[in-house]
């Protein structure tokens, strides 16, 4: 790919978690001004004055010479033609809220949230479409398989860039990508954005069987029947030309569900040994997006009726309260 011209190129991030974090850090290796918006004032100065995320990464270091935080929404988005979309899913609804429509107006929509919108069970480019009149041809929405600590390492990493116009997709793949990051792209805006939804659920699920003390063997049928159930899902939900060996997809599954670094697994082991939904999330003090996805996902398919046990049998152990060691006997032998 040609890198796109950046000599006056202005993007807003918006978010202050990891991932946030490490999206700032890969867009500051190019030639860009990067506004960076923080809920936390605190946050915002502690950045300006000591060049470091106080809560997330905090070895990253940031250039301040490229990156400028603000606390204030309006002023980090004033000047961006690039809007990254980088807050947990539960909370992105009441940030946007916060925008004058003025500001995201013709600009291009980047959605790096791997979840769905609670309650409303929407990803989030159908709530930009949907709810603030978002064009489909200015969204875009990056896929993995990527984790932030192995950005803010600088190991080499990989993100696809997905959007209903390819062009659109390589406009932006062009200015992401780095020395250590490569960036693909995909016509496929739907699937690469339910595909990192779902493997959330299903790294919640090797996360259960981990902390119930299932084996390596387990796991592999587990992550092998969990790639035809999105394939399942995916095709019925949204038909499309797709490969799922792509990395956007099969990629991303495995780097979640077996990384160190995948809070949805960690989670889901947490559970499997015994903790509360409560006393996970406040010990993890992140937010697992696996745990309002697999509700969404559950709700949506009560229309579709698609055969998918991994993400019910989830559902069942944190809304039902089955407990999990009785709800993976009869996931066992639901797959093969």
């Amino acid at each position: 790919m040609v890198e796109e011209k950046q000599k006056s190129l202005d993007i807003a991030v918006i978010g202050g978690g990891s991932w946030a974090t490490a999206i700032v850090k890969i867009l500051s290796e190019k030639n860009l001004k990067v506004h960076w918006w923080l809920r936390r004032k605190e946050d915002a100065e502690h950045i300006l004055n000591y060049y470091h995320n106080p809560k997330y990464l905090s070895d990253v270091q940031i250039n301040i010479r490229k990156v400028k935080p603000y606390h204030s929404l309006n002023k980090a988005l004033a000047r961006a033609s690039i809007i990254v979309l980088a807050v947990p899913a539960a909370f992105i609804k009441e940030v946007l809220i916060e925008i004058p429509l003025e500001l995201l107006k013709n600009k291009l929509i980047i959605s790096a949230i791997k979840g769905m919108i609670p309650q409303d069970n929407l990803l989030v480019t159908d709530l930009l479409i949907e709810q603030f009149n978002i064009s489909p041809s200015n969204i875009c929405v990056i896929g993995g398989p990527c984790h932030a600590e192995e950005v803010a390492m600088e190991k080499q990493s990989y993100l696809t860039i997905a959007a209903s116009e390819i062009k659109t997709a390589e406009r932006f793949a062009n200015i992401i990508a780095c020395r250590f990051v490569k960036a693909s792209v995909s016509n496929d805006l739907y699937g690469v954005e339910y595909a990192a939804v779902m493997k959330n659920i299903i790294a919640m699920a090797g996360g259960i069987a981990h902390g119930l003390n299932y084996g390596d063997n387990f796991f592999a049928v587990l992550v092998s029947n969990a790639l035809q159930e999105i394939k399942r899902f995916l095709d019925r939900i949204y038909p499309h030309e797709r490969d799922l060996n792509a990395s956007a997809y099969v990629g991303d599954l495995l780097v979640t569900s077996y990384s160190q670094f995948s809070r949805n697994r960690t989670f889901g082991s947490m559970i499997g040994r015994g903790y509360s939904v409560k006393s996970a999330q406040v010990e993890m003090n992140m937010i697992a997006e696996g745990y309002y996805a697999v509700k969404s996902i559950h709700e949506i398919n009560k229309k579709y009726k698609v055969n998918m046990p991994i993400c019910e049998a989830v559902y069942n152990i944190l809304y039902e309260k089955i407990a999990p060691s009785l709800e993976l006997q009869i996931l066992k032998d639901k797959i093969s």
